[in-house]
């Protein structure tokens, strides 16, 4: 079991309990749970695809169609993989456990501290933020209805146009808000998912980051000790101890950092082509709204959409340079020690660092995409090429 305090991962805690994702608790009426919610996502995806059946296949329905389907794909994806790899998730956080169960240098403690409650914070913003898009999108989707209760009038005001393309094989006037509330009850499910699981990504990036940084933090302890001993053997002693551990964390950070992305390769993958496909034909719907006949009522879907992936892919590629960041940094912290004023079998240990430090280290995906900025202009570039595409046969 781990510590929730110490990990700062009350809010991340709750949000994967919610939707049975949390690892320690995963009982029969948490499958169950499972189940009906992975439902919800799926026959959503599937009652979009049955307007194919009673409409015809149009290049103007194909887009509206896939802009929305692709979107929740990205949250079939999430939430099937999450519960696939619950096993990789509890390890990890045992992994962060241990690693704070070992630390026992108080100046240590508050590194790790400072990065957590750093991942509880973004955690947060985040929160708000998707709770903020899910209610402007229920409240707008249900006002009709509220209008109906708080200003009633003799007649029944007019629904309005379901914002996405479905077919339920049903009278949509008169079961028009069962259809609501399953839009809405996927769109829920399907952001608080990415919100629940992106969050926790966080949390293990912004360890990682703590760990590289305490591996700096070693680094500087250990050569200070330089000028404090005038003994040689003990100096040499307690600098080799100190750049020991100092080298062990950041191997730690290291492999911990790529353990983080290694079991989530497939669904990372996954999530990529889906997501620059969504974001292409999203951003084009945006830009066939506003350039053929201005409807504030279409502008929604596209914009949370748009937001969403944008969101997700900025913040992936954020943490991933971050980590970058951290490593390259310890390169500095042992470019920038007194290493020339220590001992010349200490010397020929820094030179192993600086030899270490100098190998790019970064976050690959499947060798598709690299977790830094460079890689969010390749995805960009991606996404501009896809909807380029898509304005050119549009335009024929």
């Amino acid at each position: 079991m781990i510590c929730i305090d110490s990990l700062h991962v009350s809010l991340n805690w709750f949000l994967l309990l919610i939707f049975g994702l949390w690892p320690y608790q995963q009982s029969v009426l948490v499958r169950l749970q499972l189940t009906i919610l992975f439902s919800i996502l799926t026959t959503f995806i599937v009652f979009q695809f049955t307007t194919f059946i009673t409409s015809k296949c149009t290049f103007d329905l194909l887009i509206n169609v896939l802009a929305s389907v692709l979107f929740y794909i990205i949250f079939i994806i999430t939430y099937g993989s999450f519960s696939i790899n619950i096993e990789v998730v509890k390890d990890l956080l045992e992994q962060l456990q241990h690693m704070y169960n070992e630390l026992s240098d108080e100046n240590e403690i508050n590194i790790i501290k400072k990065y957590g409650s750093n991942a509880k914070r973004y955690t947060a913003t985040l929160l708000i933020l998707s709770m903020s898009l899910t209610s402007v999108f229920t409240l707008y989707s249900f006002w009709p209805f509220m209008f109906d209760i708080l200003f009633p009038i003799n007649e029944t005001r007019p629904h309005l146009g379901l914002l996405l393309v479905t077919e339920y094989f049903i009278d949509q006037e008169k079961y028009y808000y069962l259809i609501l509330i399953h839009i809405n009850a996927a769109t829920f499910i399907g952001i608080i998912t990415m919100l629940a699981t992106g969050t926790i990504f966080i949390v293990y990036q912004q360890h990682a980051c703590g760990m590289f940084r305490i591996a700096s933090y070693r680094i500087e302890q250990a050569m200070a000790i330089d000028t404090l001993y005038k003994n040689n053997l003990i100096k040499e002693t307690l600098i080799y101890k100190g750049l020991i551990c100092a080298v062990d964390m950041h191997r730690k950070a290291m492999k911990f950092s790529d353990s983080s992305v290694s079991g989530f390769k497939v669904m990372f993958f996954l999530m990529i082509v889906a997501g620059v496909i969504s974001t292409a034909i999203n951003f084009f719907r945006l830009f066939q709204i506003v350039t053929f006949g201005y409807n504030i009522e279409k502008l929604l879907f596209p914009v949370i959409f748009l937001i969403t992936n944008a969101l997700y892919m900025f913040l992936g590629s954020y943490f991933g340079q971050k980590i970058m960041d951290h490593n390259n940094d310890v390169l500095v912290t042992v470019y920038n020690v007194r290493w020339y004023t220590a001992p010349l079998h200490i010397q020929k240990m820094i030179l192993f660092l600086l030899q270490r430090g100098s190998k790019v280290f970064n976050l690959n995906i499947a060798g598709l995409f690299v977790g830094s900025f460079e890689g969010a202009a390749t995805l960009v570039s991606a996404t501009l090429s896809y909807f380029t595409v898509l304005h050119s046969t549009q335009s024929r």
